[in-house]
């Protein structure tokens, strides 16, 4: 309380706060303006039907997946329907190519001017990726009679599409712009606090299920969670965003000693200090991309054994049949696979992100060396073995967040949207925005000589508390 006080005493960090709410407000509301032409109860039907057999057919399991990145429900069709997810798309697919094509990498090295040119053809790409995805799910609820009556004439058709790109489009690029203004006005990385917000907006129907389907007596059944249910879910989500928040702030410390400069009479430098290298180098990229590219087999198993025909082979539909069943979220081989996929996948990000003869280089430019070792080569392997070393913890910790909502959506027949709070992209998304939006306003009442989130003991010797 005495710290919402002080963020209150501050004009600037409370405009920026202040700033940043109405912001999201704005993100909100525009989750209840429909497009035009679609039947959004025969869509939201639709939904409830393909999450309840998510567990069987693929179509399911990408819904609920890709809602994670809209912001919002593929139940309800509005401008906000893509939400942020091109943008993030298209950032991404500049970061990887930052590392193969060296006129980007030479952008890179210019600087603001640079970073100011790829973040133009990001915003480029975002516009291509809205008409490609908005196409896609406007096609999607065409083929899936989720359209009007009215509009499925042939000249009516053409102004549904033209109609629903406009707005799909409109409405990822305004979400791309309020994210840049909470960058400049706000306090917070913009892109990520929408995404944020849109994954928190999905709590209450979490909550709303576990409350209409409790059962307190000890003897539950019919899809009913007893009493042992909800404690295990309560603990299981305290140990979770615990260690979320562990492995989100751990790191790996090298001691670092600065070289002495003798000018005249005086000895400058001779500092020792560490260099944090994260244990999570590669944050929740891992888990994005390996269930990206599990979310494909899982359908194209599930159309198989979907369309297998009784005059087809015995063996091919016994083929098709176990693909599907193993290939669905929460089985054996999709959870082993998933766990190689993430593996391999936070090495190669570690490897896009980090460059260890980059930062051997940085700090025999700085005058630093790492004690014992020579500057140079030999920093620089020794730095690579560090991090090949940290990387596996942390994958392995990734891996194991991915699972654990998976296992119990699986095996305590608990719906993906309850369980995705126990683990997964969504849950590390919340936690790592959280702790870069606590540690921003954190420096600000520091910088103002006022106490923030931290302890009394540390307040007293940072700074006077207000």
């Amino acid at each position: 309380m005495k710290t919402i006080i002080n963020i209150l005493r501050i004009p600037d960090l409370r405009n920026k706060v202040f700033f940043t709410l109405g912001v999201l407000v704005i993100y909100r509301l525009g989750f209840f303006i429909p497009l035009v032409g679609v039947d959004q109860s025969a869509l939201a039907s639709f939904y409830e039907t393909q999450r309840e057999s998510g567990s069987v057919e693929g179509l399911g399991r990408i819904l609920e997946y890709a809602s994670i990145f809209s912001g919002g429900s593929f139940s309800q069709s509005t401008i906000f329907g893509l939400g942020i997810m091109p943008y993030i798309t298209a950032a991404i697919i500049f970061q990887l190519l930052q590392t193969a094509i060296p006129r980007l990498q030479e952008l890179k090295k210019e600087g603001a001017s640079g970073q100011q040119k790829i973040t133009e053809w990001t915003r480029y790409t975002t516009v291509a990726m809205c008409l490609v995805q908005g196409f896609m799910w406007m096609k999607f609820m065409l083929a899936n009679n989720m359209v009007k009556q009215e509009f499925l004439t042939s000249s009516n058709v053409l102004f549904f599409y033209l109609a629903g790109l406009t707005a799909l489009t409109a409405g990822s690029i305004f979400l791309m712009w309020l994210g840049e203004q909470i960058d400049k006005y706000g306090i917070g990385n913009g892109v990520s606090l929408i995404l944020t917000a849109g994954i928190i907006a999905k709590m209450p129907d979490a909550i709303n299920y576990l409350a209409t389907h409790t059962d307190l007596s000890l003897q539950s059944g019919d899809g009913q969670i007893g009493v042992v249910g909800i404690l295990f879910l309560v603990f299981a989500f305290i140990i979770v965003v615990a260690g979320s928040i562990l492995i989100t702030l751990a790191t790996r410390r090298i001691p670092i000693q600065q070289a002495r400069h003798t000018r005249g009479r005086k000895v400058y430098g001779g500092q020792r200090h560490f260099l944090p290298l994260r244990v999570n180098h590669a944050g929740v990229m891992p888990i994005i991309f390996a269930s990206s590219l599990l979310i494909f087999p899982s359908a194209f198993f599930g159309y198989l054994a979907s369309s297998a025909s009784l005059d087809a082979p015995t063996w091919w539909r016994e083929l098709t049949s176990f693909l599907n069943i193993n290939f669905q979220m929460g089985e054996y081989p999709y959870i082993v696979i998933e766990i190689i996929l993430i593996y391999f996948f936070s090495y190669f990000w570690t490897t896009v992100v980090f460059s260890p003869e980059d930062m051997a280089q940085q700090l025999r430019e700085n005058g630093s060396f790492i004690p014992g070792l020579r500057p140079g080569p030999r920093t620089a392997e020794y730095l690579e073995t560090v991090v090949e070393r940290i990387t596996y913890v942390g994958a392995g910790f990734l891996a194991l967040i991915a699972v654990i909502p998976e296992l119990v959506s699986t095996y305590m027949n608990i719906p993906l949207m309850v369980s995705s709070f126990l683990g997964g992209t969504g849950l590390l998304i919340v936690v790592s925005v959280g702790l870069d939006l606590l540690q921003r306003i954190e420096a600000n009442l520091v910088m103002r000589n006022y106490s923030g989130f931290m302890s009394t003991a540390e307040a007293g010797r940072g700074g006077r508390p207000a």
